[in-house]
């Protein structure tokens, strides 16, 4: 282990909820849930005042709706996440080439491989650093830790959440994790602790007294060894710059159970376009293709199939899937599908279309091709999801609070207004479009961006209530009436 606290833990605090507050004027401060808005979805981030309720990641997400019933819930935007990610790492790259990310708002940095720190106050330094400038950038709030390594690192981290900084000398390591839970550790996860607990043995500074022959017996070896190490505070992982991906793979979990073996085989296509499409924005191909079918009872079948070699043609992966799904009994309905792609490389074999098809198709892929768009049905009514960004053609930019019941409501606000005007459409008005995000921070060279004007209500839009009228800092909820709609599920007209 090192002899100065060279190595920085940035966790970005409440990553996806902080996105959204930051990019909604009127949910700053309120309690925000971003998750799956189904019956099945789970949450992915809870904003700390929805915490304060009990809210928390992986929660069910009916859970956190009884919890927290005023908070605002709403789907992710993986697409803004990513660009933010991608603007926080490349700070994190200007401070060393050492950096090892985690996920999109997690990652390690070797702040003496980049020649940035090399003592505590070097290191502390670059650690004020980079959180005012990940501020600058993003708007946003991350903590960091600082420690001789990685393990203590991340300790560090969460000791200064949310929006601080710490710092763990060399020498009071020991101290520092003795009347710490063994859960803290690193490989500790609830089967392991709940194993050490019926042992005896519930904080670090037991497992230290435990000895190491004592856990390689309760543990195995190889476990038994790393985790006595850490209670030692001894920790020699290096900070890894590539963590290669090793799969790419889409999968959705159904509100209510899917029974028609045709929706089932259509689900599998769009997840397998899915697939590709991300397999295609990272430059990536594959050459084995992976189908998961979670059944009515919970039950998981994984089936796969290897190429001869790698591909990213949609053709040849839905094909796949496809021939994967006929050896699957989906007779009782299944809940969950998902759609993998394995064997990653960087270059694609051109002439793979024949061996994913059967050999009758393989002699004519147009035709199998077009069988395929022919079974697409076509949308029948629009889609708005609670939290997307959207534009009128008369109030300008928004974000979508609810809909249902053949209407959605929208607040027309951007991150550098105020909290917006309330309005309502019907889901297919004309006037209403899909949008791209805003950056949350404005370009200082140009005015920010402002919601659009208000003024009378287009023709054909719903009759506007006196409440609409008024600038509301209200967290996105639905009247009573609507309670019981998910998002773009309306079927009635007024």
């Amino acid at each position: 282990m090192r002899n100065a606290p060279t190595i920085l833990h940035l966790d970005m605090d409440a990553f996806y909820a902080s996105v959204e507050q930051a990019s909604k004027p009127s949910l700053r401060g309120k309690a925000v849930v971003v998750g799956g808005l189904g019956p099945r979805g789970v949450v992915a981030t809870a904003s700390y005042e929805a915490r304060v309720f009990g809210v928390h990641s992986a929660m069910p997400m009916a859970q956190a709706r009884r919890l927290a019933p005023n908070a605002a819930y709403l789907v992710p935007r993986f697409t803004v996440y990513r660009a933010i990610s991608e603007q926080v790492m490349a700070l994190l790259r200007e401070l060393s080439p050492l950096v090892e990310p985690l996920s999109l708002d997690e990652a390690f940095v070797d702040l003496e491989a980049g020649g940035t720190a090399w003592d505590e106050e070097s290191a502390r330094l670059s650690g004020i650093r980079l959180r005012a400038d990940i501020r600058a950038v993003t708007g946003l709030t991350g903590s960091v830790g600082l420690a001789a390594s990685k393990m203590l690192a991340k300790i560090a981290s969460e000791q200064a959440k949310p929006d601080g900084l710490v710092v763990i000398e060399p020498g009071s390591e020991r101290a520092l994790l003795a009347p710490m839970p063994v859960r803290t550790l690193p490989g500790v996860g609830p089967a392991t602790g709940d194993h050490l607990r019926r042992a005896g043995i519930t904080t670090v500074e037991e497992l230290a007294e435990a000895g190491e022959d004592e856990l390689v017996r309760l543990l195995g070896k190889a476990h038994g060894h790393a985790l006595y190490a850490m209670a030692l505070a001894h920790d020699e992982r290096p900070v890894v710059a590539e963590r290669e991906a090793k799969s790419v793979s889409v999968e959705d979990t159904y509100d209510v159970d899917i029974h028609d073996r045709l929706r089932i085989g259509l689900e599998v296509q769009r997840l397998a376009d899915r697939c590709v499409g991300r397999l295609r924005g990272a430059g990536l191909s594959g050459r084995t293709i992976v189908l998961k079918v979670r059944r009515y009872d919970f039950s998981t079948l994984t089936r796969s199939e290897t190429l001869r070699g790698p591909t990213d043609d949609p053709a040849v992966v839905r094909e796949a899937a496809a021939r994967l799904l006929d050896s699957v009994d989906t007779t009782g309905g299944v809940r969950l599908l998902g759609v993998g792609v394995s064997g990653l490389a960087d270059y694609t074999q051109e002439d793979l279309f024949a061996q994913a098809l059967p050999a009758r198709a393989a002699e004519a892929p147009e035709e199998a091709e077009a069988e395929v768009v022919v079974e697409r049905p076509e949308p029948v009514e629009r889609h708005w999801r609670a939290g997307q960004d959207v534009r009128h053609a008369e109030y300008g930019h928004g974000w979508v609070q609810g809909s249902g019941l053949g209407r959605v409501t929208v607040r027309f606000e951007t991150p550098q207004s105020a909290p917006g005007r309330v309005r309502t459409f019907f889901v297919e008005d004309p006037a209403l479009e899909a949008a791209d995000p805003l950056p949350l921070v404005s370009d200082p060279s140009r005015p920010p961006a402002r919601p659009g004007r208000s003024s009378s209500d287009r023709h054909g839009a719903p009759p506007r209530t006196p409440e609409d009228d008024q600038v509301s800092s209200d967290p996105a909820s639905l009247p009573n009436s609507w309670s019981g709609a998910e998002a773009g599920e309306a079927t009635s007209r007024p």
